[in-house]
């Protein structure tokens, strides 16, 4: 099977589940990705309830924040990217820049500095999220 690289007819079958080429409507797009980084700050909140001596002790959690960071950060770009003036506050483009790191120097990565991320930067953005979906978001 021949894999297809690149162009908007790909892009659009990668974005539409069901694989099909109909047309996206990016407001649909962008409620599917707030509705998955709501999800996603979730599953990252329950693991922080866990605590700091869990983190220090158990070597998956660590790096399930590294994988969140990643997915986060990820979801945070294409909402900068799909309407720059709704997501233009800097917590958004902070999450992109996290992610940046964390997946391309991840042997440089602070222990203490992701947990503080973890713990601080996350809720924030958590916050960000559900005011976007308050707002008259359909999420």
């Amino acid at each position: 099977m021949r894999r297809e690289h690149g162009g908007a007819e790909s892009r659009a079958r990668c974005d539409d589940p069901a694989g099909s080429r109909s047309a996206v409507n990016p407001d649909d797009r962008v409620d599917r990705w707030l509705g998955d980084l709501r999800d996603t700050l979730a599953r990252a909140a329950d693991l922080a309830d866990r605590g700091r001596d869990a983190f220090d002790v158990d070597p998956a959690l660590p790096l399930a924040f590294e994988a969140l960071s990643n997915r986060i950060g990820d979801l945070s770009k294409r909402l900068v990217h799909a309407d720059e003036a709704r997501f233009s506050h800097l917590v958004w483009r902070q999450a992109a820049r996290n992610r940046d790191f964390v997946v391309h120097h991840y042997d440089r990565v602070d222990r203490d500095l992701l947990w503080r991320t973890v713990i601080t930067a996350f809720p924030e953005l958590a916050a960000r999220v559900q005011a976007e979906i308050g707002s008259g978001g359909h999420v």
